[in-house]
């Protein structure tokens, strides 16, 4: 396969990182890989390592303020930080993979940003790939919580809120301790700004899910501890697409991508990609 990288000019003239990997031969249909919070788009090694040598080219970004890009870490202005470079990647990859289909791959936080991306630009879209959704309001959250918090994230959006337990990522202890001293890795709390804008996120999302109508396969590991597993559920019951499959993993983590199982859900996605592409 062959490796790409680069920049390109994101929000406010900032610098977003990609990375491109590429079969020798062919190719058939494009993934765009949309990475989680405080990780980066070159944790996806398995996803490249199974799909490029089967003819899928794997584009990825690192998110403003994650890993390679520019910004304060894990601080945005608003949702749109995550949401208006990644319309300006996919531009730059259609001009790099003219006329082949493109399927867009979002992981935990990555999955609320496609989300939310898709209510304006499914049209682009063959299909999505949506893993571990974050969309589920927890019942504890009030108006004047949702007031509290936009009203943190602007006077002190870099203040930490959400402890990530990493052992909850895979079983693989070997991935865990990659993650734990990966120094592209943000190890703090998720900060004020990112969880308000995921909260506005998330309540766009259950209001408007009824609007996505492409082809979507929303995947969950069932023992997921770091995001409620029964988002997917409730994603899938309220998506419009005709075209939705839910694949719950039985005491899989978070990163089913990174399970020692993933082969078996792999196979599941090549076949539904397959049959969509």
């Amino acid at each position: 396969m062959k490796h790409t990288e680069g920049n390109f000019v994101g929000v406010r003239n900032s610098s977003n990182y990609y990375q491109g990997w590429i079969p020798d031969g062919n190719v058939k249909a494009v993934l765009l890989i949309v990475h989680g919070v405080g990780e980066y788009c070159g944790r996806y090694s398995n996803v490249v390592n199974y799909f490029v040598p089967l003819g899928y080219a794997v584009y990825g970004l690192d998110h403003i303020g994650h890993g390679k890009s520019d910004g304060q870490r894990e601080v945005i202005k608003q949702f749109e930080d995550f949401t208006e470079p990644l319309n300006v990647f996919y531009k730059m990859i259609k001009e790099w993979q003219p006329g082949k289909p493109v399927f867009i791959y979002g992981h935990s936080l990555g999955a609320l940003i496609t989300l939310f991306y898709l209510l304006d630009h499914q049209g682009d879209f063959k299909g999505a790939i949506i893993s571990a959704p974050p969309v589920k309001i927890p019942d504890n959250i009030s108006p004047v919580t949702v007031t509290i918090g936009k009203i943190l994230a602007t006077i002190a959006p870099r203040t930490g809120l959400i402890g990530l337990d990493t052992s909850g990522l895979s079983h693989d202890e070997e991935v865990v301790k990659a993650y734990n001293a990966d120094p592209l890795v943000f190890h703090g709390k998720i900060t004020a700004s990112i969880s308000g804008g995921m909260l506005r996120a998330m309540l766009r999302v259950n209001e408007e899910a009824g609007e996505i109508s492409l082809p979507l396969f929303i995947l969950q590991g069932g023992a997921d501890k770091i995001v409620d597993p029964s988002g997917a559920k409730l994603l899938y019951d309220k998506a419009g697409s005709n075209d939705k499959t839910l694949r719950i993993y039985d005491n899989l983590f978070h990163e089913v991508h990174n399970e020692p199982e993933r082969v078996t859900m792999f196979n599941d996605l090549q076949a539904w990609l397959t049959a969509r592409a």
